[in-house]
């Protein structure tokens, strides 16, 4: 544990800052704290909370970095390293630090279902669902295995099957599509061809549960995104108790955007 006087150089009090905003920003404690003669007294990061870090900062190969100098016997060290490939779109090394992880701990649902999230990315929807319902077997009450699950069955046309998943994911986490950042331990699949559809299909999860202004917000989206079919809307029955608004009116009247 080191020490920083009020007279110590300019440096030292920047990195100082920086370790008591990172600290505040991630929850993991006081970083630095004022000492009785009015320095401020600074507790070193953990290589893990460095290398999250440098996540949130978008720079994943300094967070590689300092996750390596983290305990090598932790299922957690290896299954960030691969998030951190993954940002960086390499796939193959993301996997294989996710397979270390399940090596460390055959039960590390997060890693199984980030190998799962690598599947999609390569479009291989079923070999992605058959992990993601490993993950869940393993940790059934993680809302973003439902909703990746959810996604792949999306990507295979399969929408009863998506419905199901994601009305699971949000009845463990209402706000599930809302979520934003790269810090953490598993991966949430949004990405999808047919957007339009997509969106049509979040407004009425949103609305069944009278989440109505996400589920407006999303239903301004599938037209943005050329969702044609009002009659679809109109005679969906998670929308009748919206058909009156002014707020739903109006989204109405958009006209479809011509893709």
């Amino acid at each position: 544990m080191s020490l920083i006087k009020p007279g110590s150089a300019r440096r030292a009090g920047a990195i100082a800052i920086l370790a008591i905003g990172a600290a505040a920003a991630l929850g993991v404690g006081t970083a630095g704290a004022q000492t009785a003669g009015g320095g401020t007294e600074i507790t070193p990061l953990t290589p893990e909370q460095r290398g999250d870090v440098y996540m949130a900062r978008k720079m994943f190969r300094e967070a590689i970095e300092s996750f390596k100098q983290g305990p090598q016997k932790s299922p957690v060290t290896w299954n960030k390293i691969g998030i951190a490939w993954h940002n960086l779109g390499e796939l193959g090394l993301a996997r294989t630090n996710y397979e270390h992880a399940l090596k460390v701990d055959k039960k590390y649902a997060e890693a199984m279902n980030n190998i799962g999230t690598v599947l999609y990315a390569q479009k291989k929807y079923a070999a992605a669902i058959g992990r993601y319902k490993r993950a869940i077997a393993i940790s059934p009450d993680k809302a973003s295995f439902w909703s990746n699950l959810g996604t792949a069955y999306f990507s295979q046309r399969k929408i009863p099957e998506m419905i199901e998943s994601y009305g699971k994911a949000m009845a463990l986490d209402p706000e599930i599509f809302e979520h934003r950042g790269i810090v953490g331990t598993e991966m949430q699949e949004r990405s999808v061809a047919d957007r339009a559809r997509y969106h049509f299909e979040l407004a009425k999860l949103y609305a069944k549960i009278g989440k109505n202004e996400l589920a407006l917000q999303y239903l301004r989206r599938s037209f943005e995104e050329g969702f044609k079919d009002k009659n679809k809307v109109t005679t969906a029955p998670e929308f009748a108790e919206l058909l009156e608004k002014p707020e739903f009116l109006e989204v109405m009247a958009l006209e479809p955007r011509v893709l």
